[in-house]
């Protein structure tokens, strides 16, 4: 408020977070007319209470400070803090000069961080009450694609490396459980948070105990009253002059690990462009390369990917603050969370917002996965030929060294002359395996390499995941929109 330089302008950086990325309403959460407008509502709170508790604080008051809520002055806040050079004063200041009968019981007994820390809470719960029905939505939009796809056979990667069949559905199943103990986790912080409430400087509640005059019961009943009014149904008893910091370590330590799902998802999405089996939405007039016209890059994953590992390295900034808070508090916190929180949460924002638009259109190419899975089955299948030979009343020991020299031979063919995997022809030729024939066909049929697959996708999405989506089935039609 007291410096930089004119943010609207073009000649002043702002942050692609706000500007390019994150939603209106996760912007609107941390804006400057949200937090002080808060700050303001606090002040008209911690009055009421006071005032039913018994201090000489007049309904005209009340009523002139609730007149004002919306009426910030922005410039006189700016001009007053870099005279004061204490934003909170400033502030108290600004209210004061649009509520003269007011101004003298703003802020009556309270420390600055009585609006500083309880806004930040109220920000943080409201900020994750915009993160859930998003993450949920993504999860839905995952589970209606692996349902379609619970039986498609794909091909299955260890270490990036050709191996067991999967399908496309059990894939994304791998995905979606990973989003469903990100939502655990968001909702259990959200509910876990706690009011710092009316605490007083160093946390002692000194100030307002002199206020009531040594009445421990009004002190607290102050403390709980405007802790209900803010919504929250608990409230610290514990507190230096801020709340604990290790709440915003809980928070961006959850944001963080559905940065790391999120990372995982696109890559995989990224991994299989390339391998033209799936990909993310492409609009008709969108362009992929100024150099290359034919070039449909995966954008969207890769700036999903881009963020999500901004969103992990943002930790660290709350931990480093919470272990250097000597004693009941130090402000080298401040600066670093004026940052930290709003970052994580509008990162957080778009990367739930890219990943519901990447979701709702994934396009799969079942030709492509099927010529794949040929390249790659004749190799697979070679142990069920074996089983079906002995039963033919084959030798196994004389049916694997028959194998096994038809498999080099093919394998040659792919890797030295770059010809199609040929092992299966080789063995429909190969007078030895005549027993098994007609058999062929059924042991190389795909759906018999992918064991439960199908029924796993099944299971889990009924048991696992939509009773988790149920609260959200209000929420789930909203489209995602990406604003660039």
């Amino acid at each position: 408020m007291a410096a930089g330089g004119d943010h609207g302008s073009p000649d002043s950086y702002r942050s692609p977070l706000a500007s390019r990325y994150a939603s209106p309403e996760m912007c609107f959460v941390f804006s400057d007319r949200y937090k002080f407008r808060t700050w303001r509502q606090l002040w008209l709170w911690l009055a009421e209470a006071e005032q039913t508790l018994g201090l000489p604080i007049t309904d005209e008051q009340i009523q002139e400070m609730k007149s004002n809520l919306e009426n910030i002055d922005f410039k006189m806040a700016a001009e007053e803090e870099k005279r004061l050079r204490h934003d909170v004063m400033a502030h108290v200041h600004t209210f004061g000069h649009c509520c003269p009968k007011a101004a003298g019981i703003i802020h009556l007994g309270a420390t600055s961080c009585y609006v500083g820390d309880n806004t930040d809470l109220i920000i943080l719960r409201n900020a994750l009450d915009l993160l859930l029905p998003k993450l949920a939505r993504v999860i839905s939009r995952l589970a209606d694609f692996a349902k379609e796809r619970a039986s498609l056979p794909t091909l299955g990667f260890t270490h990036f490396q050709p191996a067991q069949l999967t399908t496309v559905g059990k894939r994304c199943c791998l995905w979606i459980q990973d989003l469903c103990m990100d939502l655990q986790n968001l909702k259990r912080v959200r509910d876990d948070l706690r009011f710092r409430g009316v605490k007083g400087t160093t946390g002692t509640q000194a100030s307002f105990l002199q206020l009531f005059e040594g009445d421990d019961h009004k002190v607290e009943q102050l403390d709980k009253m405007v802790t209900e009014k803010a919504g929250f149904k608990r409230a610290f008893i514990i507190t230096g002059q801020t709340y604990t910091r290790k709440v915003d370590i809980e928070v961006l330590s959850v944001l963080a690990s559905l940065g790391a799902s999120v990372h995982k998802i696109c890559t995989d999405i990224r991994l299989l462009a390339n391998l033209k089996e799936i990909e993310e939405p492409f609009e008709k007039q969108q362009i992929g390369s100024s150099a290359m016209p034919y070039k449909r890059n995966p954008m969207r994953s890769e700036r999903c990917c881009s963020l999500a590992r901004h969103l992990m390295t943002l930790v660290m900034d709350p931990l480093q603050t919470a272990s250097v808070q000597w004693f009941e508090r130090t402000l080298d916190d401040s600066a670093n969370r004026r940052i930290c929180l709003a970052e994580a949460f509008l990162t957080a924002d778009t990367i739930l917002n890219t990943l519901q638009n990447i979701s709702e259109g994934l396009v799969v190419y079942p030709k492509v996965i099927e010529r794949r899975i040929r390249q790659e089955l004749p190799f697979m299948a070679t142990e069920n030929i074996i089983m079906a030979m002995v039963k033919a009343g084959g030798s196994r020991q004389d049916c694997h060294e028959k194998i096994r020299v038809l498999s080099q031979q093919a394998a040659s063919v792919v890797k030295q002359e770059g010809g199609d995997n040929d092992l299966i022809e080789r063995i429909q030729v190969d007078a030895y395996f005549s027993p098994i024939h007609s058999q062929l066909d059924h042991l190389l049929d795909p759906s018999s390499f992918t064991g439960r697959a199908s029924q796993q996708v099944q299971r889990f999405l009924e048991e696992e995941v939509y009773p988790l989506l149920k609260p959200y089935e209000s929420v789930m039609k909203v489209k995602a929109e990406l604003c660039l």
